[in-house]
């Protein structure tokens, strides 16, 4: 810093002692008034500029040197071009950073995350209402937890690079391919255990594209492993993964591959509440806003692949579309005034009045749901209901009565209904319980 003519290339020796002293050893105090070992300055000449600069700035100055420490041993140790260059270009980045004090922004034309909407998580959880929304709710919460697995899988998975897929698939696009995962390298992989980096979740800022370049691989290593590690897991994660999740999966990918799905439509909110389906429900939480940064590297095109045909789900929601507009068979007559009155906009139709009447006046559509359809007490429930099949427990419809004479089992039956109330409602006045309980 004190000398433009300066050529020192960092604070290390250039020429190490063959044997490191041991860590143990305790080391000598060092001078910043000693010369510098690779260009004879002062070392106060090299931290100058260090002066004015607050600890919480110097920490993250030191942590970008963590990084780029550990990005120099990636660089040697990496075989692969394609990551060595990307792993080059991020040693060189923050190399540069800590020379001019800035923080590391990932310059260029490959665009800024998100890089493909709706994201895989949004898709996902698309799924999980599209084709789940009708389960109770202890079989959907199962599914959830299934779409919860597969998406931290998703963040945590380390994609093929883009030799390899050349390999296995020489029809492929490769260069689409090798964008996505140059992006994948810089937001989402190296700032794993580079902190200084800003990070994204894969799930959150890659869409259909690329989980369709990785979805056939993954399914097979995924379960795969599952069947290799089934003896190491407990008996309700076994029966998860070794049963429920691989129809999961192959649900999913007829719906990642299908060229018509729904699920990966923008608007999807809006028309599954037109055919009647429940609203979105996020499955994880929702991404946090993240900044803005962008990466250089030659433009190319991502091309949507097509492929595979429209699923037996979204051929169903379509002939339900159609049917919508149909009109109903009137079961039911009604007068002729009825019909010939001017319909109004937002006015009930017929139909739906028809089918309401039919139903209120069935006793067997009057007994409601079934009630370990989609509520919240069926679990509480089960046991109570069980003991009334059994016998176990009886229900009474009972009151006083000061037209005739007191039945002494009902009788005692409300001194005990009393006493419940008292124990329960410890703060109300007897008194009251007694008239409410005893009041004919």
């Amino acid at each position: 810093q004190a000398e433009e003519s300066c050529k020192c290339n960092g604070w290390k020796n250039p020429n190490p002692p063959p044997t490191p002293p041991r860590a143990e050893l305790q080391q000598a105090v060092v001078s910043l008034a000693e010369p510098c070992r690779s260009c004879s300055h002062a070392l106060a000449a090299h931290v100058s500029h260090l002066e004015n600069v607050s600890e919480e700035e110097m920490n993250r100055l030191l942590g970008i040197v963590l990084d780029v420490e550990y990005l120099f041993t990636c660089v040697h140790k990496e075989e692969d071009a394609d990551t060595k260059q990307v792993y080059f270009y991020l040693f060189k980045l923050l190399r540069k950073c800590i020379l001019q004090m800035g923080k590391p922004v990932v310059e260029g034309s490959l665009e800024s995350p998100p890089f493909e909407k709706p994201s895989i998580e949004q898709g996902v959880n698309n799924f999980v209402q599209y084709k789940f929304s009708h389960l109770p709710s202890k079989e959907r919460q199962t599914i959830v937890e299934l779409a919860k697995m597969f998406l931290n899988r998703i963040n945590y998975w380390h994609l093929e690079t883009p030799s390899q897929r050349r390999l296995r698939s020489p029809n492929d696009d490769i260069a689409g391919y090798k964008v996505n995962y140059t992006r994948w390298l810089c937001y989402c992989n190296v700032p794993q255990f580079c902190d200084s980096l800003p990070r994204y979740e894969t799930t959150q800022v890659f869409g259909r594209t690329l989980l369709r370049s990785v979805f056939t691989v993954m399914r097979r290593q995924l379960l795969e492993q599952a069947r290799q590690e089934k003896d190491k897991l407990p008996q309700e994660k076994r029966t998860l993964i070794l049963t429920h999740f691989p129809k999961f999966l192959s649900m999913l990918e007829e719906e990642v591959y299908s060229q018509n799905s729904p699920i990966w439509d923008q608007d999807f909110m809006v028309s599954s509440s037109r055919t009647g389906q429940l609203g979105i429900q996020t499955v994880i939480n929702p991404p946090p806003v993240a900044r803005s940064v962008s990466y250089s590297a030659s433009p190319s095109s991502l091309e949507q692949p097509n492929s595979g045909n429209m699923s037996p789900a979204c051929k169903g929601s379509s002939a339900l579309d159609a049917n919508l507009g149909e009109k109903r068979k009137n079961n039911e007559p009604y007068s002729l005034e009825d019909s010939k009155r001017p319909r109004v906009v937002g006015d009930i139709p017929i139909e739906l009045i028809n089918e309401v009447m039919s139903t209120i006046t069935d006793p067997a559509a009057m007994l409601g749901p079934e009630t370990n359809f989609l509520s919240a007490h069926s679990a509480r429930d089960e046991a109570a209901r069980l003991e009334e099949r059994r016998g176990v427990i009886e229900f009474h419809v009972i009151g006083n009565s000061l037209n005739q004479k007191p039945n002494k089992k009902i009788m005692m039956w409300l001194v005990g209904l009393q006493n419940v109330f008292s124990h329960q409602l410890p703060r109300m006045p007897k008194e009251y319980i007694t008239r409410l309980v005893f009041d004919p």
